[in-house]
């Protein structure tokens, strides 16, 4: 007897139909999966023939030969136990009817139990893509599968609730997403009016906020570079629907997903130690390499605190993806690509001792040893964060004053007001924000005065900049002007977004 069963396979986040078959036939037992699976996938053999003995049901003592469709296509993990089983009790006459239009996703434990899978979100979108209207996941998958329009989730527990429901004697409940928690800022996230002073290091994160720029702080200790970026989260846009997603199918695929949680609404903050290793930070893996720290920030901030203390090996790899969006991971399996649009947000004291500019902590460092420290993030990747922003202590007065300061929620107002120029401005296009326009668009949008035009030329030849550094300072300026409702870019906008860029000639020319 012969049997088809659904089911979805994924390779990082490259998702694809799996058909999966069972044949049982004369001959002497024999159980054979085919179909290029890893080794997870040829365990399933024996999880499936104990879960079929356990449950009551009668394993076929036959020649059995499961096929996992398209052969040319590497099947990895246990997802694919639950649809081996249905297809075998199918093609042992043990279960009966048409399964064509539904697809089945999990792993299964010895006594009958259903247990998660990573990348449940992804593979439901692709079964949702392929006309599939029903779809059996795991409950602990239910909360992320809900999402997904078009298509019927049903959480099933226990192969004895999956086989009641399919015999007709008890239906499932169908998932559904209201019914399930979506992850939102805590009511009790760091506020900006916690921060006393700094009022333009405030500025400066609200234009990076504004318009998804990166930022590097420098700055001595206690000055609040962290304090300042903890609260940036705080002051970003809310994420679209299409973002949501887009950043709860990384989590899904790397097993991240709060439990319970269906959509991933309030954007990441990721803010790993400085010794996470290269493949931590950009992902990796042996066969299958998995989401790293600079993913998991995507549609989100990446926090590198106290950054030449990374290795250099880590924080060079930063250095196409924070570019281009997202990151290629090539081993003898394939390549996997994962998204990492991320706002890069960087704080680094400017020598050892960390007291290099203190206005009243003298530095007791060497001039070679304040040199070799600031020299550990290279040019190009300082070249790439498109703010540079000194940090100054706070003083006395800031500190002890009693006046409340500028809360999150108004600097956000002005932040939103921003953003929504710049996507009526880039409608139709695939940039966002101001920080991932093209160069075409660049030049299109971010039009000078005259006397605007002039400082930059001049500040252009006086500092050497870099054509990349020349194209960020336009979008910085293009996000202050924005940030004042200005058509055009104005010479003040221009200092302003020149300031933000200069000041690490200050300490990397000590």
């Amino acid at each position: 007897m012969f049997a088809r069963i659904n089911s979805v396979g994924i390779f990082g986040m490259d998702t694809y139909m799996v058909c999966v078959e069972a044949d049982v036939s004369r001959g002497l037992p024999h159980f054979d999966i085919v179909g290029l699976p890893d080794t997870a996938v040829k365990e399933s053999g024996e999880r499936v023939n104990a879960v079929i003995k356990n449950t009551g049901m009668s394993f076929p003592v036959s020649r059995i030969t499961v096929n996992l469709a398209p052969a040319d296509k590497r099947k990895t993990g246990p997802i694919y136990d639950l649809p081996i089983y249905i297809a075998i009790l199918k093609a042992s006459s043990q279960l009966k009817g048409d399964f064509s239009g539904c697809a089945f996703l999990g792993e299964l434990s010895l006594n009958g139990e259903i247990r998660k899978v990573n990348g449940a979100l992804p593979m439901v979108i692709e079964a949702q893509k392929n006309g599939i209207k029903e779809i059996f996941v795991p409950c602990d998958n239910a909360a992320e599968s809900c999402v997904v329009k078009g298509i019927t989730v049903y959480p099933v527990k226990t192969v004895f609730d999956l086989l009641s429901h399919l015999r007709g004697s008890k239906l499932l409940e169908p998932a559904k997403e209201e019914d399930y928690i979506q992850s939102v800022l805590a009511p009790d996230a760091p506020d900006f009016s916690e921060v006393m002073g700094q009022f333009e290091a405030k500025f400066a994160l609200e234009v990076a906020a504004a318009g998804g720029h990166n930022v590097m702080m420098i700055g001595p200790p206690g000055s609040g570079k962290s304090m300042l970026a903890k609260r940036l989260p705080s002051i970003l846009p809310d994420m679209s629907f299409e973002e949501a997603i887009e950043t709860t199918k990384v989590y899904s695929v790397a097993g991240a997903l709060p439990a319970g949680v269906s959509l991933i609404k309030s954007r990441p903050f990721r803010s790993p130690h400085h010794t996470i290793s290269p493949a931590g930070l950009a992902g990796g893996g042996s066969f299958v390499p998995r989401p790293g720290d600079i993913s998991l920030a995507h549609n989100g901030v990446l926090f590198l605190d106290e950054l030449p203390e990374f290795s250099k090996q880590a924080l060079e790899i930063l250095r196409q993806p924070i570019e281009d969006g997202v990151i290629n991971l090539t081993r003898s399996s394939g390549t996997v690509s994962y998204a990492c649009s991320v706002m890069l947000v960087c704080a680094m004291n400017p020598c050892p001792c960390g007291f290099y500019g203190h206005p009243t902590r003298p530095c007791t460092c060497s001039s070679g040893a304040a040199n070799r420290y600031v020299n550990r993030v290279s040019g190009p990747l300082l070249d790439r964060i498109d703010i540079h922003l000194e940090v100054p202590p706070v003083d006395y007065d800031d500190l002890s004053a009693t006046a409340k300061a500028e809360s999150s929620a108004e600097i956000k107002k002005r932040v939103d007001a921003a953003r929504a120029i710049q996507l009526d401005r880039l409608k139709g296009s695939t940039a966002s924000c101001n920080a991932k326009m093209s160069p075409a668009q660049t030049k299109e949008f971010c039009v000078m005065t005259d006397s605007a035009n002039l400082m930059l030329k001049n500040a252009f030849e006086k500092l050497g900049l870099s054509a990349r550094a020349y194209d960020k300072i336009l979008r910085v300026a293009r996000t202050v002007a924005d940030l004042d409702s200005s058509e055009l870019i104005e010479a003040e906008h221009i200092g302003r977004a020149i300031r933000f860029r200069s000041l690490d000639r200050k300490f990397w020319g000590h």
